[in-house]
């Protein structure tokens, strides 16, 4: 039985570091995980479907400079940046418009990062 995971679930950070590709894959919402360095790591079906964007043009990629250049700036970006700096875990859910390619779009963007995480990422709901 599979359980629902809910772009909303507390612990869901914990989770995506667990999850191989094929449950990222189902997820009902789009997920872009990236390293310290800002290089897509993870990218699910969803938010290539919605995005437009195949997983090959996407992973390996620098995330606020190549592949969502409308997330580079201080609701997003900065966030990731000050949280690395300061060692606190990030856990935010902000309303937004992705803009690059698209017709400007609403999404709710949650922003997950831990310290000790390999991984931080993107979670994308569209609205």
């Amino acid at each position: 039985m599979q359980v629902q995971i809910d772009f909303e679930r507390p612990d869901l950070a914990a989770l995506l570091a667990d999850m191989d590709e094929p449950a990222l894959d189902a997820l009902p919402f789009g997920v872009i995980g990236f390293d310290a360095e800002d290089r897509v790591r993870r990218y699910n079906a969803f938010e290539s479907q919605a995005a437009g964007l195949r997983p090959e043009r996407v992973l390996e990629q620098n995330l606020f400079t190549v592949v969502a250049p409308c997330m580079n700036n201080f609701m997003v970006a900065q966030r990731f940046l000050d949280a690395r700096a300061d060692g606190t875990p990030l856990d935010d859910t902000i309303n937004y418009v992705l803009t690059l390619r698209m017709r400007p779009t609403k999404v709710r963007l949650r922003l997950l990062s831990a310290p000790a995480a390999a991984l931080s990422y993107v979670l994308v709901q569209r609205l």
